[in-house]
């Protein structure tokens, strides 16, 4: 993955020290911790796999386009209908589902995880081929990301994200919930950013 022994520490929240132990041989971690670690960290690695956004493919297919439809959800319907099972909407489009963002006029990526077949429309980021259930919600026929696991998908792809969707989703979600952020689980290696990013929110509809 890239990391560091401190930032694998700070990914998986184990301590630096045993992690040393257990590269240098000191210590040897039990079977069902090694086994657990293998299937998060493959599930991590494809789940990140998206580096760069698509570029307009004209043999790729279109999807609808958000200005023909009113209401986010709407449009969602159709995208999900073109694209097919198995697809949950993540990122901007996951907000637009817990009710948080309302989108763009000119939507044009749809950010999401699914299988490869997906890729076969313009637009379409696929984040990974697989997810856990527990991270999976469903509205109105449309399956999304929570919005712990849509938090931590726009850290893990800030760099390719346009992050205004996400400010004012978590604007909305601290305004909502009495000037709070309760509820809201973020891992150890995305704590700063958060911190960083709570305070635009607060302020984002003062400024």
């Amino acid at each position: 993955m890239g990391d560091t022994q401190s930032e694998f520490a700070a990914r998986y929240n184990i301590p630096f020290r045993t992690i040393q132990n257990w590269e240098t041989g000191m210590r040897k971690p039990p079977e069902y911790i090694i086994d657990l670690l293998e299937s998060r960290i493959k599930s991590d690695l494809v789940n990140r796999r998206t580096a760069v956004l698509p570029e307009y493919n004209p043999k790729k297919s279109d999807l609808p386009k958000r200005s023909d439809y009113i209401g986010a959800f709407a449009w969602l319907r159709a995208v999900r209908e073109c694209i097919g099972d198995p697809f949950i909407f993540a990122l901007d489009e996951a907000l637009m589902c817990q009710g948080y963002f309302g989108g763009r006029s000119d939507e044009f990526l749809v950010w999401g995880y699914g299988n490869d077949s997906a890729s076969r429309f313009n637009g379409v980021v696929l984040l990974g081929s697989r997810i856990s259930q527990y991270s999976i919600r469903e509205k109105n026929g449309l399956l999304f990301t929570d919005f712990n696991r849509t938090l931590a998908d726009a850290f893990a792809n800030e760099e390719i994200l346009d992050m205004q969707g996400i400010t004012e989703a978590l604007s909305r979600y601290y305004y909502h919930n009495g000037e709070s952020f309760d509820g809201i689980s973020i891992v150890p290696e995305y704590q700063e950013k958060f911190e960083k990013l709570a305070e635009e929110a607060i302020n984002y509809y003062g400024d």
